[in-house]
């Protein structure tokens, strides 16, 4: 018997769809919303699923980001090829992505025990969405929003593709949010800021899936779960990658802070009466 059902696999579809690249944290709606089905968030079935699906996500991306990606592909192609092509800030942003995956990997390699183990409480979630409701609001409020995307450089890269490890460690801090907030720390603005978030999503989430295939492939969740919860995770994702991109052009992260502070408060609430268990 699947550890998860069809209809399961649409609710948490729909869960990773919406909050992957929303500055809310898809792992700790992900792990909340499991708890409230009951489904039990440390089997490793189940924590491989919800790496696969984030597939539909990665797709997601790819097809909206279709022309940028070719275009750094191109010019990375290029780049190993000929010296002179090289000078293309195309190619040296393809490897900065590139570059700025490597922390995470390593630290994702290094603490899988404590990731899949402490770290993965629902208690640790609660407390970083509001740690991270903290550093976002801070980042959005001195942050100097005055570069484009065009101004990124190589430590920009390396250090907001390093803050990723802040929510490979405490789920509820979130990906999104983390590098966002950072590349605003950076000076970004929010529209830069939120499409370089985007782009180091790609390396660093299909790494994930892939890697954790095998448990999600094990025979404890069903093809057709997988199937299912991968193609509404890409439907539900691609929407939200175009609304938010609207959304930061024109608003502060205020509205995503607040909603953060709510949910960390009313998750420690239902973790301290025992109505959720951690």
């Amino acid at each position: 018997m699947s550890a998860i059902s069809a209809g399961q696999a649409v609710v948490l579809g729909v869960v990773e769809g919406l909050t992957e690249f929303l500055p809310v944290s898809s792992t700790g709606h992900l792990k909340i919303t499991e708890g409230l089905l009951g489904i039990p968030v440390d089997d490793t079935a189940v924590v491989g699923f919800t790496a696969v699906i984030q597939a539909g996500a990665i797709l997601a991306v790819l097809v909206y980001f279709f022309r940028d990606i070719r275009r750094f592909a191109l010019a990375w192609g290029r780049g190993l090829r000929h010296a002179d092509a090289r000078r293309d800030p195309d190619y040296s942003f393809t490897w900065w992505v590139i570059l700025a995956t490597i922390p995470v990997v390593i630290v994702g390699l290094a603490a899988k025990s404590l990731i899949k183990g402490p770290l993965g409480s629902l208690w640790v979630v609660a407390g970083s969405l509001l740690v991270g409701s903290a550093y976002m609001w801070a980042a959005d409020r001195f942050g100097r929003h005055k570069r484009g995307e065009d101004d990124i450089t190589l430590p920009d890269a390396m250090i907001v593709g390093s803050s990723q490890i802040l929510a490979l460690l405490f789920p509820g801090f979130s990906r999104s949010g983390a590098t966002i907030s950072t590349a605003l720390f950076r000076d970004l603005d929010r529209v830069a800021a939120t499409r370089l978030s985007f782009f180091l999503s790609i390396p660093a989430l299909t790494g994930a899936g892939l890697y954790e295939l095998k448990d999600a492939a094990s025979g404890a969740v069903s093809l057709p779960a997988l199937a299912i919860g991968t193609i509404v995770s890409f439907g539900v994702a691609y929407a939200s990658i175009a609304w938010l991109l609207r959304f930061v052009a024109g608003h502060t992260f205020g509205a995503f802070v607040a909603y953060r502070v709510v949910v960390g408060l009313l998750l420690f609430g239902l973790l301290a009466t025992g109505a959720l268990n951690a």
